[in-house]
């Protein structure tokens, strides 16, 4: 039996190391991609988000700490389940990515670019789109939320084969 998701690779976009103005108009945010390879026969898209909670990749703070302990952002990870994941279209993701990347400054042409490779090309591609929704208080662990913003995407490419977790935040 094939596991349902396969890590490809985990991509990582800082704000930081492109060109703003004075070095402020990065507001130290940055985006996570996690890409994923689908099973030859994959389950439903619920299937495919219980997979992801379930994957080893998805336990991450996205603060540079290695966790024992099941966390995701700024939750305990065992408090996320599929249903937590809200259907999206794809101007609704995109237009959240958009809005939180800019922020009211211009992105250096460079990022805009790997932005638009990166991030809203597979938004546009997907076959269906799902962002995490809210969360109650008690999910939070021990020392969440420790990012100012966080935007979470869930892309499913059925033609592709593949899932793509997008992790969008500021630090």
């Amino acid at each position: 039996m094939h596991p349902a998701l396969i890590h490809r690779d985990s991509p990582f976009i800082n704000f930081k190391d492109f060109g703003f103005p004075g070095r402020v108009g990065h507001g130290h945010r940055w985006v996570h991609i996690k890409r994923f390879h689908l099973s030859p026969v994959p389950p439903a898209d619920e299937g495919l988000l219980g997979a992801l909670i379930a994957h080893p990749e998805f336990r991450d703070t996205y603060d540079g700490a290695v966790w024992l302990e099941p966390r995701h952002g700024q939750w305990w990870s065992d408090r996320i389940t599929p249903g937590t994941y809200t259907a999206v279209d794809e101007a609704s993701a995109a237009g959240t990515i958009h809005t939180w990347a800019t922020s009211g400054v211009v992105l250096p042409p460079e990022l805009d670019a790997r932005l638009h490779e990166a991030v809203y090309a597979p938004i546009r591609r997907a076959t269906s789109r799902y962002a995490l929704g809210a969360l109650p208080e008690d999910a939070q662990h021990d020392y969440g939320p420790i990012h100012i913003e966080f935007h979470e995407l869930v892309l499913i490419d059925r033609r592709l084969g593949t899932l793509t977790l997008l992790v969008a935040a500021d630090d």
